[in-house]
């Protein structure tokens, strides 16, 4: 049943394409763009965009949904181990961002600057395919969560949600590239924000204030209401901080803005940035936590993905305004990661595949768009028939193929002695036994073989690059 008419669904889909075009026009209609200004935006961005930039781009179907999900499944331990290591995920550029804008001042992505650094090109390649299918499902994710949020909410099918949505962020992103993400990122922000301001304390107020919130600490099975619940850190906390920390280092949207940002705005933007994110899951989950609390009458209908929780309980609680409001701020969030998504593979695809040069050809950096749109929407109409396969599996499984780098990326920026061959045993090794040992966890839901597996892709990674290390095989 839905709870907007599909007309004020459209409606909604078709004002915010159209102000996120506009808003992208008015700033850059005075540009003549060459690629690197499309890719890097100018390489002039302050720190209070790119704050607001990195913020909007980390808020993304996972932190809009998945903050309320686990309020609602797994309690107050369950937001903790979701949004904590979100923030240190952010927070740890400001350590890893000076470090390579020092090597690497004209960079454009971390597969070229590991290949170049280690002399081998299979590793930039390897690189290049990691960080590409990291943005391919940060496409479909997006895809996924909003499809079927429009779907719930309005009754419009899946399909044209989906290609509406699509057809949206790409035809603002092709005007400018990274600029267009960057200015609109901060008005998505606003959005968010608002939206987050207006829904939450409304809930708050018609779903019985805090007392409510408190008899929901607990999840929805009144169990998890200690912080540091060992059963939740060991089967959900241990898993997420590795594949989140492990998700940024190797998400090519952040190593952009790394490249992009005026030097001196790199530390303030992504301390910034980190802030900024926190406050989203945190408000969130109060949705959550109403829904939890006994009697709120707020469940999930039968074949409905659970991370769709918060707006039930939105619709449950208040007026259809309030609904719309909130998904206009849903979508606000959804595209801001998607349009990074977009940008991020165009500079893979133009760098690392098509070896970027200077000019005003903008032909390489277009066809990477189309190219990762159209396989994150296979990918996510591919989710969507999939029976018992949801948003939290997305998540864990490209967060398991981003951890299989995070060891060599960390170790290229400190490590002199970190070898390319070291590096490509690490990874080939994560990847071919950690893997789809980690995929079955998730499939049987198997806490330990899910966390053994997370453990496996690291340690056995952290391994190789010691025992190929230039201290134990020197030139």
């Amino acid at each position: 049943m839905a709870f907007i008419s599909a007309f004020d669904g459209w409606l909604v889909l078709a004002v915010f394409g159209l102000a996120m075009l506009l808003i992208t026009w008015f700033f850059t209609r005075h540009e003549r763009l060459s690629t690197e200004d499309f890719l890097m935006a100018g390489r002039n961005v302050p720190w209070w965009m790119g704050a607001a930039s990195i913020a909007a781009s980390w808020i993304w179907a996972p932190a809009l949904f998945l903050s309320s999900q686990m309020a609602y499944q797994l309690g107050l331990p369950g937001i903790f181990w979701f949004t904590a290591p979100n923030i240190v995920a952010v927070a740890i550029f400001i350590l890893l961002a000076p470090k390579i804008r020092a090597q690497f001042q004209q960079g454009h992505t971390f597969a070229e600057f590991i290949g170049q650094k280690l002399g081998d090109q299979r590793l930039r390649k390897v690189y290049f395919f990691g960080q590409s299918f990291y943005q391919l499902m940060a496409v479909s994710v997006q895809l996924f969560a909003g499809g079927n949020l429009v779907q719930l909410l309005t009754g419009i099918p899946l399909l044209p949600a989906m290609l509406a949505l699509a057809a949206i962020v790409l035809a603002y992103s092709w005007l400018s590239g990274l600029r267009s993400s960057i200015v609109t990122d901060v008005v998505q922000l606003a959005v968010i924000f608002v939206g987050i301001a207006i829904v939450v304390p409304s809930a708050l107020s018609a779903g019985g204030g805090f007392e409510a919130v408190w008899a929901g600490l607990g999840g929805v099975t009144g169990k998890h209401s200690d912080l540091f619940d060992p059963g939740v850190a060991f089967s959900f906390g241990l898993v997420t901080s590795i594949g989140l920390i492990a998700g940024s280092l190797s998400d090519q949207q952040f190593w952009q803005r790394v490249f992009a940002f005026e030097k001196k705005s790199v530390v303030p933007g992504f301390m910034g940035g980190a802030l900024l994110f926190g406050i989203v899951p945190i408000a969130l989950s109060v949705l959550g936590f109403l829904a939890a609390a006994p009697g709120s009458g707020i469940a999930l209908p039968e074949g409905t993905d659970a991370s769709l929780i918060g707006v039930l309980a939105v619709a449950h609680l208040l007026p259809s305004g309030f609904l719309l409001a909130f998904l206009l701020m849903l979508l606000a969030g959804l595209a801001s990661t998607m349009d990074s998504a977009l940008n991020a593979f165009s500079s893979l695809y133009a760098v690392d595949a098509k070896k970027y040069v200077v000019s005003h050809d903008l032909r390489h950096p277009k066809v990477g768009m189309l190219l990762i749109l159209a396989a994150g929407f296979l990918v996510a109409l591919a989710a969507a028939w999939l029976p018992g396969f949801g948003l939290k599996q997305l998540f864990w499984i490209f967060g398991a193929v981003a951890s299989s780098m995070i060891v060599p990326t960390i170790l290229s920026l400190y490590w002199d002695k970190l070898t390319a061959k070291g590096a490509l045993w690490g990874v080939g090794c994560s990847l071919l036994f950690g893997l789809p040992a980690f995929v079955y966890g998730n499939l049987v839901d198997s806490p330990v073989l899910i966390v053994g597996a997370a453990l496996f892709i690291v340690t056995a990674n952290l391994a190789c690059c010691l025992f190929f290390s230039r201290a134990r095989t020197p030139a």
